[in-house]
């Protein structure tokens, strides 16, 4: 278990750039706002959040890298899905499916962190049948 750990570190540091980079272009064509990009990262402290995206750049652990797999993973079942404008529209319009109860899939991200992320893209891979 150790070894996985110190082999996962240098992984992580060389994927921090690109992740970050990505998680800011995605964020920024769903028009979200530094508070909702904090909530989506796992709250990182506000300096640790502004080098993040001021630079791009900085050590990130494994949760907020595999929170950037989630958002990347929705981004890309979205665009497969529905296309450039509709996709970067779907997660702030409201949603009638049960596991939204009505309310925008933003919404339930930012609620239910992880989970949640983990959750919607599950229910886009589905819908695209990549399960």
């Amino acid at each position: 278990m150790t070894q996985l750990r110190i082999a996962e570190a240098p992984l992580r540091r060389d994927l921090a750039t690109p992740a970050l980079r990505a998680f800011f272009n995605i964020t920024d064509r769903w028009g979200l706002g530094n508070e909702q990009e904090r909530v989506l990262l796992g709250n990182p402290g506000r300096s640790t959040f502004f080098r993040w995206k001021g630079a791009g750049d900085g050590a990130i652990g494994a949760d907020v890298l595999e929170r950037i797999s989630y958002i990347l993973g929705i981004y890309k079942a979205l665009h497969i899905l529905y296309g450039d404008e509709l996709a970067d529209e779907w997660p702030s319009l409201p949603n009638s499916n049960a596991i939204f109860a009505g309310t925008t899939p933003l919404a339930y991200m930012l609620s239910g962190g992880l989970l949640a992320m983990q959750t919607v893209r599950r229910l886009l891979d589905a819908r695209r049948g990549g399960l």
